[in-house]
């Protein structure tokens, strides 16, 4: 029996397109691989739900109305969710639910009625990682073009993307880094380290 009963996914980079402060629905793109991965969950009886941080609703670039029918679009294309636990702070306000803080993951681990032991955390930054596992959960980093290198290095569990990621943890819970080609990677460091 798989442990795992739920999979959180980072919103944006993760389950769609990142779109930074998204206040269009009509803007919203499934990442690819997203309704597979998604249905292959559903099917084996795992809960899912959203995470996503959007300080721009704090900083006054999008409403919590645009956040609401950018959500309800996501949940059009590729739910219905479980659980979808929103952060609209600034990282600078101090929150609890600001990742790597623990407290979104624990919001939607009680939501859904969960011990964070038995959820595992799909994210495309080490915050969320991390988040993931100050909370108990599982964490696996997806890496984007948004994704600094160190995060990369740094994450005990790597998949290149989310449909890899569901599969190895339909397998079981996360056990080894998963990266599949680590050649990214060490371009990334080696342009980092030039002048």
């Amino acid at each position: 029996m798989n442990r795992v009963r739920v999979v959180l996914l980072d919103r944006d980079g993760v389950l769609v397109e990142d779109v930074p402060d998204n206040a269009d629905p009509g803007r919203v793109r499934p990442a690819p691989g997203a309704r597979e991965a998604l249905a292959l969950l559903r099917a084996r009886g795992v809960r899912t739900g959203v995470l996503t941080h959007q300080p721009g609703v704090a900083r006054g670039l999008l409403s919590q109305a645009d956040l609401r029918r950018v959500d309800e679009r996501i949940d059009d294309l590729l739910g219905p969710f479980d659980v979808w636990a929103v952060c609209p702070h600034d990282p600078d306000d101090g929150c609890h639910c600001r990742a790597p803080a623990p407290g979104l993951v624990l919001w939607a681990a009680g939501r859904v009625c969960t011990p964070p032991g038995r959820i595992a955390v799909v994210g495309a930054t080490g915050n969320t990682v991390e988040a993931a596992r100050r909370a108990g959960a599982h964490g696996i980093l997806v890496p984007t073009p948004a994704t600094r290198p160190q995060e990369t290095a740094a994450a005990e569990h790597v998949a290149t993307d989310l449909l890899t990621a569901v599969r190895g943890l339909l397998a079981g819970p996360p056990r080894q880094h998963v990266l599949a080609d680590e050649r990214a990677i060490t371009a990334a460091y080696r342009s980092a380290e030039r002048p």
